[in-house]
């Protein structure tokens, strides 16, 4: 174990992915269980993600899924990565986060994104669409007004029982987002690990451009992606095989299917595209051995500075995701809370 891991945080993302032969319900179930097992594995923080209409994530009300983890847990902070804000009016993201931060205080995360839908169908069931995204800046700053009781759009208008209370806000960003979390003074969470080179800018352009204040007093970064550490190279490789296939056909018959076992998923034809893009998925990512692993990731935090790894990994096994999230706790020097 490096000094470096040791002196990091570490996190977890899950998104309530559906595994094949399951029903989609038990998915939420199974993100309560993980964040047990996760907690007691001693990880900073538990968050789950918002996705709409998407067959194969059953992820869709953070707030809520939230809440869930938050009552099951006792120690690890809980929150959203993210709530995205174009999706909600402001004055109900607040309610939601006052709500939580009231019911468990001191451990709430407020994780913030900017995405709407993936297809126009589904844009178009919300409500939204594509130019929702232009105003984040504004929305972000509307949100943290509720809060701190400065919002001055709606004079006289109260968010209750958020006012006053201060669940910890996070802007999910690349690029121009990580423009907007240095300008507002937040914690930024960067991704993935893929593509380096660019969360390297990202986390360079937030350094640069960070303002103090009352949420920060100096950056935070947060890097993200997916980490697979198993008993050899091979096995971690298999571990990333559902997702990789699972992506793979959501970019060519547009439907993430759920989770399937590695093995059948090793025998399955497929076309060129889908062979290209399943390849594809698996390359890039942190995984290994622990050794490997370790390697890999005081790498990154080496070149990036960051404060924290956030690990969103998701395969069919779930004995095999807990395993890797135990070889991950081990050589992150990480230790259960005590009770």
């Amino acid at each position: 174990m490096t000094s470096v891991l040791a002196n990091t945080r570490f996190s977890v993302l899950d998104r309530s992915r559906t595994r094949e032969g399951r029903a989609t319900a038990e998915a939420p179930r199974d993100t309560v269980a993980l964040a047990r097992r996760i907690e007691a594995l001693g990880y900073h923080r538990f968050w789950v993600a918002e996705h709409h209409g998407v067959p194969g994530v059953a992820g869709s009300a953070p707030t809520v899924l939230a809440a869930a983890v938050a009552a099951a847990t006792s120690t690890i902070r809980v929150g959203t990565g993210g709530v995205m804000l174009p999706n909600h009016r402001s004055l109900v993201v607040a309610e939601q986060f006052g709500v939580l931060e009231s019911l468990f205080p001191g451990r709430v995360d407020m994780g913030l994104g900017r995405s709407v839908g993936f297809t126009d169908g589904i844009r178009r069931a919300l409500g939204k669409d594509k130019k929702d995204t232009e105003d984040f800046a504004e929305r972000v700053g509307e949100l943290l007004g509720w809060f701190t009781g400065d919002q001055d759009r709606y004079p006289g208008v109260h968010a209750l029982p958020a006012e006053g209370l201060r669940p910890a806000p996070f802007v999910l960003a690349m690029g121009e987002g990580a423009d907007i979390a240095a300008a507002a003074g937040l914690p930024v969470v960067v991704g993935d690990l893929r593509g380096r080179d660019r969360m390297l800018r990202a986390v360079e352009r937030y350094r640069a451009g960070f303002r103090p204040s009352p949420w920060a007093p100096r950056p935070y970064v947060v890097v993200a992606g997916t980490v697979a550490v198993a008993a050899s190279e091979e096995e971690a490789r298999r571990l990333l095989v559902p997702e990789s296939w699972s992506m793979a056909r959501s970019r060519t018959r547009g439907v993430f299917p759920p989770l399937a076992p590695a093995g059948r998923i090793e025998g399955l034809p497929m076309t060129a595209k889908e062979r290209e893009l399943y390849e594809s998925g698996l390359r890039g990512h942190v995984r290994g051995t622990e050794e490997q692993v370790a390697g890999a990731l005081a790498a990154v935090i080496g070149e990036s500075g960051a404060d924290e790894v956030l690990v969103t990994t998701s395969t069919y096994d779930r004995d095999a995701l807990l395993d890797s999230y135990t070889r991950l706790a081990r050589i992150a020097g990480l230790t259960a809370p005590a009770r």
